[in-house]
């Protein structure tokens, strides 16, 4: 049996006598590994309930979904094949896990109430506290899981496909890493006696827009989630989610895409000394001037200056005084790959090389059996939330997937292939031209007939794409998967078959994390926090639940392609 280093800590601890530790003190809750079953959307399925009279749901079970059959590239399913497959590959998808420090002076929840389709949409939700441990349970999910329900393989990895963190910040970064690798986490930031956030009872800043989970303070009218959502109160929970707790980690290797909230501020902005100075500051801009407009809004984040609508922070009347953490200070590409070399888990780095912390790029391949793995980096640095190539990249990219001779090949990126739609240059982040965008991508890799797959994330949906070739019998397929801080709140189980009859099969199964069906008023563990999450992100008003959870073409698929090594 191989162990990891973290494997090797866990013997330590326990050989030890070591139950928990602690920090500062406090307890930390165990990991609750044991109450995580084996069991994917095959077998049971999580769906909104009934609603009440203001439309809140609670989530009910639903029966298990059936794999459905894609034969879009005109590649038959032959009959027998079942019989006859051989399993070469199982591993999972994470993505969009925006593990969020939500009480960051940096953030932007109050612009969430303007009309700004395209730009800093979502920048406030009312389960995004509990991201962290979302991402334990979907962690814990996978370890209880092991193996593909198809071949039966034990999972090779885990790849995360970016946006781990929200908001480029050095804390974010290493609570994503330490779930991932596993032990102690604090989800807590500035005063860690005190949440000092948007969503507390303090009067003097109390702002009906956002969900209050505590009860409504004297005299103050509730919120509107709670009046016209119909959202839950939850005693104590702003405290219970800063709680520090001892996260499970994979128990597998692991591998990380760079999405554009890893590289650009709030998703969409170049690093400056100004917005990372905002960062660790002790001013948190709670609510907007009065007579603020949409188009006041939409025309200063369009020319990227945010704070220009708050005039002097220093004396708004909609900005609380908050507690400094220079934890909060922003990374750059090349410091987050450095961070993923601080690691307890497997492979060192996780999929980065000691040439992207040399060259600070963020691209990079591996081979595991029979298929080479190449990953992407599709954000543009000059701005903006869509994503694209630059050119040496680009070549990069041909020349390693022309080199996998005698493999089949399956590309990574953040951003679909639609969403690579960004030629941004002008502010100079990265001034080489051309940028290159998805269709370009597309087209190149429809020239290779051993890509099979392109998997990635960033609209928060589950969908998968059919691109035939020019002769229509044959090409790839694009697999996009549902975020973990937005509703479905799932993971994608990817098996790869040899059908030993000309064809393969790609096999795709979604997976929910492990959080019980109902939180039933608890807030001890993340897993019932988790559980809490699911509750409010299906509850969440601007989450179309229908485009995210994808139509069954989109989940539990067979996809058929030719034999790439044929």
């Amino acid at each position: 049996m191989k162990l990891s280093r973290r494997d090797l800590m866990r013997a330590g601890l326990l050989g030890g006598g070591v139950a928990a530790a602690a920090v500062n003190g406090v307890a930390l809750p165990g990991s609750s590994r044991a109450a995580v079953a084996a069991r994917t959307t095959l077998t049971r399925t999580l769906q909104p309930g009934p609603p009440n009279a203001l439309g809140y749901s609670k989530i009910v079970q639903g029966p298990g979904e059936v794999r459905l059959v894609r034969t879009d590239l005109g590649v038959a399913a032959q009959s027998g094949r079942d019989t006859r497959r051989v399993g070469l590959q199982a591993f999972v998808q994470f993505s969009d896990m925006h593990v969020v420090d939500h009480q960051s002076p940096a953030r932007v929840e109050w612009l969430d109430r303007f009309e700004t389709p395209g730009l800093l949409s979502s920048s406030y939700r009312p389960q995004e506290m509990l991201t962290a441990h979302v991402a334990d349970a979907m962690v814990q999910a996978v370890n209880a899981q092991k193996k593909g329900p198809v071949t039966g393989l034990d999972f090779a990895f885990t790849i995360e496909t970016g946006d781990n963190s929200d908001n480029c910040q050095y804390n974010e970064t290493r609570w994503y890493i330490d779930i991932m690798d596993g032990g102690s986490v604090r989800p807590d930031s500035g005063k860690l006696t005190t949440y000092e956030g948007v969503m507390d009872n303090n009067k003097t800043y109390y702002d009906t827009d956002y969900w209050h989970p505590h009860p409504v303070p004297l005299k103050e009218k509730a919120d509107k989630y709670k009046t016209e959502h119909g959202f839950p109160t939850v005693n104590n929970l702003l405290n219970a989610c800063r709680r520090p707790f001892t996260a499970a980690g994979l128990d597998i290797p692991w591998y990380s895409v760079f999405g554009n909230h890893d590289g650009l501020v709030q998703g969409n902005f170049p690093h400056t000394l100004q917005l990372n100075t905002l960062a660790v500051s002790a001013l948190k801009v709670i609510s907007p001037p009065v007579g603020l407009s949409d188009t006041e809004v939409i025309d200063a984040l369009t020319a990227g200056d945010v704070l220009g609508l708050v005039g002097d922070l220093s004396v708004s009347p909609t900005v609380r005084l908050v507690t400094r953490d220079k934890n909060r200070h922003n990374l750059t590409r090349k410091e987050i790959v450095e961070e993923h070399f601080v690691t307890t888990g497997l492979p060192a780095g996780h999929g980065f090389t000691q040439a992207n912390v040399d060259d600070g790029t963020a691209y990079y391949y591996f081979d595991e059996g029979t298929i080479r793995h190449v990953v992407m980096d599709s954000v543009n640095p000059n701005g903006y939330a869509d994503g694209s190539l630059d050119g040496e990249q680009f070549t990069w990219l041909k020349a390693t997937i022309e080199a996998a001779t005698g493999k089949a090949v399956i590309v990574y990126s953040h951003h679909t292939s639609s969403s690579m739609s960004n030629p941004l240059i002008l502010t100079g982040g990265d001034p080489q031209l051309p940028r290159v965008l998805g269709g370009d991508v597309v087209d190149y890799l429809l020239t290779q007939q051993h890509v099979i797959a392109w998997v990635n994330g960033h609209t928060h949906v589950n969908k998968i794409t059919a691109h035939p070739n020019a002769a229509g019998t044959g090409g790839f397929w694009e697999i996009n998967t549902a975020s973990h801080i937005d509703y479905p709140q799932q993971a994608r189980i990817i098996e790869v078959v040899d059908n030993a009859d000309g064809t393969w099969s790609i096999m795709t199964t979604v997976l929910d994390h492990g959080g019980p069906l109902d939180f039933n008023g608890r807030i001890g563990n993340t897993l019932v926090l988790a559980s809490l999450s699911r509750e409010l992100s299906v509850n969440d008003p601007q989450n179309n639940l229908a485009a995210s959870t994808g139509s069954p073409l989109d989940r539990n698929t067979e996809l058929l392609i030719d034999n790439p090594l044929a």
